[in-house]
C-alpha cells in the first residue's frame, strides 16, 4: 500500500506563484512515475504534468513554459512549480502515481489540494 502526502495549496492572485509537493510512501519495489492532475467545478481530472523516475517529463499542452516538474533523486518526492498562473489554472490538484509491488503495477491518488487563482 502508498499514501501521497500532498501539500502546498492555497489562493494566490493571477500571475503569481505556487509550489506544490507531494511524497510517496509505504511499501512498494519502485516508482514507475509521478505526476500531478487538475480538477476543476463540474469538469474531468486532467493530465498536467508527469515524471518518470529517471526524469522523463510530460505537461499539458495549457501549462507548458509557465509549469515545472521535478523529483527527487529516489523519485519518491515531486515538485510542482507553478509560475504566472491564471484563473483557469483553479482546480483540485492531485497527485498521481504508478508504482510497482511485487510484480503488480498499481496507481494510487493523493486526497488532492485546491488551487484557487483570483483574477
Amino acid at each position: 500500500q502508498v499514501q501521497l502526502a500532498e501539500s502546498g495549496g492555497g489562493l494566490v492572485q493571477s500571475g503569481g506563484s505556487l509550489t506544490l509537493s507531494c511524497v510517496a510512501s509505504g511499501r512498494f519495489d519502485s516508482i514507475i512515475y509521478m505526476g500531478w492532475f487538475r480538477q476543476a467545478p463540474g469538469k474531468q481530472r486532467d493530465l498536467v504534468a508527469t515524471i518518470t523516475s529517471g526524469g522523463s517529463t510530460n505537461y499539458a499542452a495549457s501549462v507548458k513554459g509557465r509549469f515545472t516538474i521535478s523529483n527527487n533523486y529516489a523519485g519518491t518526492t515531486v515538485w510542482l512549480k507553478m509560475n504566472n498562473l491564471k484563473p483557469d489554472d483553479t482546480g483540485v490538484y492531485y497527485c498521481n502515481a504508478l508504482v510497482v509491488e511485487r510484480t503488480y503495477e498499481n496507481t494510487y491518488w493523493g486526497q488532492g489540494t485546491q488551487v484557487t487563482v483570483s483574477s
